[in-house]
């Protein structure tokens, strides 16, 4: 194959896609894939593709049904109690229906202007890094400078115009910053921008950051930050105690202009993860049905002056008749989770302080397994260019391959194909088409980043690893990159 520019090369992987999928389906029959068929997938990292509960989540529920009256207030002060238990009085917690859910009520509580009391409504900007995953805490506000303003909408087919409309807030602006180090290239069959962070200039960045966040002092009012804890996120850099460094200076600078820091750790778990106490977040959020075992929930930790804010806009600070906390009569109200979710999650969040390694131990497992199947990647001189990190805090493994555009490695400057959110949305990602053809869960692959983890059949009903199941998810993985290569034209 010969293609002189990068769009030719991807227009010719989507044609190649049937025939991929054609080889793929022939080599899960000579591997013997087909017996897992329809049964496990690589990743539960989207809520619509949960992880099935595990018994000791399922049991309790189950027992919480047996009870005639059990109010949801009393499960939310459970949870309550164990987040304290954790990480001392001075933080807290909310619970609410998703995680956009939870962002949404931490922006408009903590960042956007004030929408009561006379004159006109000042302007609002969040500050944050343009980088993979921005659309998420981006969309609430409008694009500054104007040459973003199309970045969110162009992140998901589904969104547009309505979309947009509807999670917008009023006079909020998101102030964007590209990271040096951070190559920005556009990428995909369905051609997108592709923030590639792994090589993110920590001081650069922070410096940046600094001068943009001093030039807007007068309309700042947050800083934001998406918060997996992976090179492929741009967080791969550590400090001496093990934290993002990236994370801590970026707190520093919501601490010095007196705004909340808040961080999107969606994909992520608390306790056995980054601690909020280490790293200076105000508010983190994440999504407890994805690397979490629990029924579909957002989870808000943060500091107690915020989360006093914030629990008082969901209707959990107290009635006005008495006591010091209450269920769902707030602003928020149309967020609150289910007492069935409730109990779930705690049940979920107890284990992860009780037995953190009934969470833990799956992700070891699956890397020491992936670096054993690693062996056998192909091409071969594209396999010291994979980056594995083992991430308890995203509660599996990140598989970094944009490292295979450090140039040349083909004699064409190509590396293996990079797809976009987009082309995860409009089901134009051939790795991820070869997997599903291979009888795997269609699984989270863009910006060159293949994330992993054990919630999608690789775990047992009491959330032990399959070691069989798992071995046979990754030699898919490995088998559907070198497809994907060899109908790229990166054949060794």
């Amino acid at each position: 194959m010969s293609v002189a520019h990068r769009h030719q090369w991807y227009q010719h992987i989507l044609d190649a896609i049937p025939a991929i999928e054609k080889e793929a389906k022939a080599v899960a029959r000579a591997e013997g894939l087909g017996r897992h068929a329809g049964r496990y997938g690589l990743y539960q990292g989207s809520s619509s593709t949960p992880g099935r509960l595990p018994d000791y989540v399922l049991d309790a529920i189950v027992r919480a049904n047996r009870k005639e009256v059990l109010p949801a207030r009393h499960i939310a002060d459970e949870i309550r109690e164990l987040v304290k238990h954790v990480y001392g009085d001075e933080y807290d917690v909310c619970v609410t229906n998703t995680a956009e859910a939870g962002l949404r009520v931490a922006y408009e509580t903590l960042m956007a202007p004030p929408s009561m009391r006379k004159g006109d409504q000042y302007r609002a900007r969040v500050l944050q890094i343009l980088g993979e995953d921005f659309e998420w805490g981006a969309g609430y506000g409008r694009a500054f400078p104007p040459r973003y303003k199309n970045l969110a909408i162009d992140r998901t087919v589904t969104g547009g115009e309505l979309g947009i409309d509807g999670k917008s807030l009023n006079n909020l602006d998101t102030l964007f910053v590209r990271a040096p180090g951070v190559r920005y290239e556009i990428h995909g069959c369905k051609p997108n921008l592709v923030p590639l962070m792994a090589d993110l200039d920590v001081d650069a960045t922070l410096a940046r950051l600094s001068r943009t966040a001093e030039r807007h002092a007068g309309t700042l009012t947050g800083v934001h930050a998406v918060g997996y804890d992976t090179p492929g996120w741009g967080f791969g850099e550590r400090d001496a105690d093990g934290h993002p460094r990236l994370m801590k200076g970026m707190a520093a600078l919501a601490s010095d202009h007196d705004v909340p820091f808040v961080i999107d750790a969606a994909t992520c778990l608390p306790f056995v993860g980054l601690d909020p106490r280490r790293i200076g977040a105000d508010v983190m959020i994440y999504s407890m049905d994805k690397a979490g075992r629990a029924p579909i929930s957002g989870l808000i930790i943060g500091r107690a002056e915020p989360l006093s804010a914030i629990r008082k806009s969901m209707g959990w600070d107290g009635p006005r008749t008495g006591g010091v906390s209450s269920y769902s009569k707030g602003v928020f109200s149309m967020h609150d989770p289910g007492r069935d979710s409730l109990v779930g999650l705690h049940a979920f969040l107890k284990t992860l302080v009780d037995d953190p390694k009934k969470v833990t131990d799956p992700v070891d497992g699956m890397h020491a397994i992936l670096m054993e199947e690693l062996a056998s990647f192909k091409p071969r001189r594209f396999a010291n260019q994979l980056v594995v990190t083992k991430s308890h805090h995203m509660g599996g493994l990140e598989l970094n391959y944009a490292g295979t555009w450090h140039g040349g490695n083909d004699g064409s400057g190509f590396g293996l194909p990079l797809f976009n959110l987009e082309d995860l949305y409009a089901d134009t990602n051939a790795i991820d088409r070869a997997l599903v053809a291979m009888g795997q869960a269609p699984s989270t692959i863009y910006g060159g980043n293949v994330l992993i983890g054990p919630g999608l059949g690789l775990i047992d009903r009491q959330g032990d690893l399959l070691p069989e199941v798992a071995r046979a998810a990754f030699r898919g993985l490995i088998k559907a990159f070198e497809i994907v290569a060899r109908h790229a034209g990166l054949e060794d």
